[in-house]
């Protein structure tokens, strides 16, 4: 199992989720992120002050994925992420040991496979 976790920009979540859900990828952690990298932020007036503000809204997805799936998807995050501009984010993948079910007590590489696309509630 592996664990990816992309930084992207806002407005390109929908794509990202709409890409993973083709792959049966469902199980997604989302969180709303502040950071810095390449783009370097931007300087606006604030009170006839100048100020320079350098951390700029992200979103992080993360999932727990079975080995085989783990190309298939940073190949769709990559393509539903990409504008071609400064900032649209990195993907990180990282080894995951172990899975428990809490509701069941299951473990493994089962307890992150979706037996089908669920969707994303519209």
């Amino acid at each position: 199992m592996k664990k990816i976790e992309a930084i992207i920009r806002p407005e390109r979540l929908q794509e990202v989720q709409d890409a993973l859900d083709e792959l049966g990828v469902s199980g997604l952690t989302v969180s709303e992120v502040m950071g810095c990298g390449r783009q370097k932020g931007y300087t606006e007036q604030y009170r006839g002050s100048r100020a320079n503000i350098s951390l700029l809204p992200k979103i992080k997805v993360e999932s727990v994925v079975p080995a085989d799936v783990v190309d298939k998807a940073v190949e769709a995050i990559v393509a539903a992420a990409y504008t071609g501009e400064t900032g649209d984010g990195r993907v990180f993948v990282y080894a995951v040991e172990q899975s428990v079910r809490i509701r069941t007590g299951e473990r493994g590489e089962e307890t992150v496979r979706h037996e089908a696309p669920v969707g994303w509630g519209y």
